[in-house]
């Protein structure tokens, strides 16, 4: 084997190199001292039966001694050299035994650090890296994913299933890989910047004041509760997770502070989805049912229901709420199919119509901030604009009586 050491006119080119990467003056000689100590040791020659090659041999930062071989000329070599410098000076350094890791060693792990997300959301998440990342990643090096197998996968693997399937799978297999981007153990994400599906915006469905009445006079129980989720368009489960110390009824107010949600058919109680308590108001109708609901018990007891035990979500083919809405579409052939979410919706929708600005519509709801209620129902603000200019111009006419 020999020894090929790098000329002066190597350095200087390479120290150049080193300069304009690390955006600050490196000199030949601090180089020098990076390529004959620190980093680098020197570039070997070898016989192959399709010609000669070269090995890169360095010290990474850690002082460990790495090569690299299969380099068919030596300036290869130098730059590959000189890359080592560049990304030990600016802290990028990737250690490439490190990328031998597989997308399944690193998932389990993380998948376990989502600890963070609530029941509702881990459970998908947990699906999507169980039912579609693994199986068909799970054996993949890190550091031998392309940008390209990530896009394929997506063109291919995704078509025919929906958006929502398909950008929940990639954002765990991106999430993952992001964690190997911080650990150093490759240097940038394959599966950033791919072209993802777009998510379809679903139209909201809203019922009419009447069509709210009618809907509960078919509801053969939970009756209160309907009104409830239609005037206050608190969740379903921010409304079953009320107890009896949440209704303020001199202020006619509903305090949310708990959210009771069906993950695998087991009821889950924490905080709200944005993990901040809020103050709903609701009609003074409901006072009198209000009441009823809060003879003979103890604050802590749950409002609806028996008391102790949290409501499940109905059964969307059996249960009471469709089979109430079904009952409603024999009566109005205009009723929609609305779940008891929609009924969210029709509470922003009525509100809206009553005259209740953004903000207001955006506390009753709970949303993270004005512009997300805008976003959501820009269709019903699209409608009070031809409210608003005609109300200008009965402002206008009244006011210039007499002037014009």
């Amino acid at each position: 084997m020999r020894i090929v050491r790098c000329p002066s006119h190597r350095i200087a080119k390479a120290t150049a190199v080193v300069s304009n990467y690390c955006e600050q003056p490196v000199t030949p000689s601090l180089f020098t001292i990076f390529l004959k100590g620190a980093y680098v040791a020197s570039i070997s020659s070898y016989e192959t039966k399709d010609g000669k090659r070269y090995r890169a041999h360095y010290r990474d930062p850690d002082r460990r001694n790495r090569e690299k071989a299969g380099f068919t000329r030596k300036r290869d070599a130098e730059e590959f050299l000189a890359g080592v410098v560049v990304t030990s000076l600016r802290g990028e350094y990737v250690d490439p035994s490190q990328g031998k890791a597989t997308i399944r060693d690193l998932g389990n792990e993380w998948l376990a650090n989502q600890s963070h997300l609530k029941p509702s959301s881990h459970k998908p998440v947990e699906i999507a890296w169980r039912v579609h990342v693994e199986p068909s990643w799970g054996s993949r090096r890190v550091s031998e994913i392309l940008h390209s197998d990530v896009q394929s996968w997506i063109t291919i693997w995704g078509n025919g299933r929906s958006a929502t399937t398909v950008l929940r799978a990639y954002g765990v297999l991106a999430g993952i890989l992001d964690v190997a981007v911080r650990d150093r153990r490759i240097a940038v994400n394959p599966a950033r910047d791919v072209k993802l599906p777009r998510k379809p915006k679903s139209k909201h469905k809203y019922l009419t004041m009447v069509q709210v009445e009618l809907l509960v006079a078919q509801v053969r129980e939970h009756k209160v509760l309907t009104y409830v989720l239609a005037y206050t368009g608190m969740r379903w489960g921010e409304a079953t997770g009320l107890r009896v110390g949440s209704v303020d009824r001199k202020r006619r107010r509903l305090l949310v502070e708990e959210n009771a949600v069906m993950v695998a058919g087991t009821v889950h109680v924490g905080t709200p989805k944005t993990h901040e308590k809020r103050s709903v108001p609701y009609p003074a109708f409901l006072d009198e049912a209000m009441a009823e609901l809060c003879v003979g018990r103890n604050d802590g007891d749950v409002l609806f229901g028996d008391g102790v035990t949290h409501l499940k979500t109905p059964h969307s083919v059996t249960g009471w709420f469709v089979q109430a809405v079904m009952r409603s579409q024999q009566l109005d052939p205009t009723f929609l199919r609305v779940t008891p979410h929609d009924l969210r919706h029709t509470a922003a929708s009525l509100a809206i119509s009553a005259g209740a600005n953004v903000k207001a519509v955006q506390r009753m709801l709970g949303h993270a901030s004005a512009a997300m209620t805008l976003d959501t129902y820009t269709d019903l603000f699209e409608d009070d604009l031809d409210e608003v200019s005609a109300r200008l111009d009965e402002m206008r006419a009244k006011t210039l009586v007499g002037i014009l």
